[in-house]
């Protein structure tokens, strides 16, 4: 599966875009729309290139939904797995509780897993509990024929 143009807005929505490098809340140097590779103090980016580090980011994200999860998906839920990996990261992900009551076919007690993943360093992030509650509406829906 490919992912859409929601997954592309969610992660535009919660990361935002910051042309110059900066520590997130977990202290990770980031820039553009949530980019953490190769991110050093005092990098700066333009708006273009932003953007093509998020379309890169979120091809890899895509690539490690596409390997891990066994289960057929709509493209709401592909799209909230996208976006949730793209935000944590395919290891945190692929040790989940998520994907494993996914790949067993419980999507619903799988929705209910967005939700643990809330906090960073032990504190509950306000921006990441909306994020959660995002993705885990975007998964529920169900697609339009």
């Amino acid at each position: 599966m490919k992912y859409s143009k929601t997954a592309l807005q969610l992660v535009e929505h919660f990361e935002g875009c910051e042309l110059q490098a900066y520590q997130d809340s977990g202290g990770v140097w980031t820039i553009g729309y949530g980019h953490t590779q190769n991110v050093h103090q005092g990098m700066k980016i333009t708006l273009q290139e932003a953007e093509i580090y998020a379309q890169r980011d979120l091809e890899i994200a895509e690539t490690y939904v596409n390997a891990l999860v066994i289960v057929p998906l709509t493209q709401e839920e592909f799209d909230a797995l996208v976006d949730f990996v793209f935000n944590l990261g395919p290891e945190s992900f692929k040790k989940s509780t998520m994907l494993e009551l996914l790949n067993r076919g419980e999507y619903q007690l799988a929705a209910a897993q967005f939700d643990r993943w809330d906090r960073c360093g032990g504190k509950i992030l306000a921006g990441l509990l909306q994020r959660r509650k995002a993705e885990a509406e975007l998964f529920t829906e169900k697609e339009i024929a």
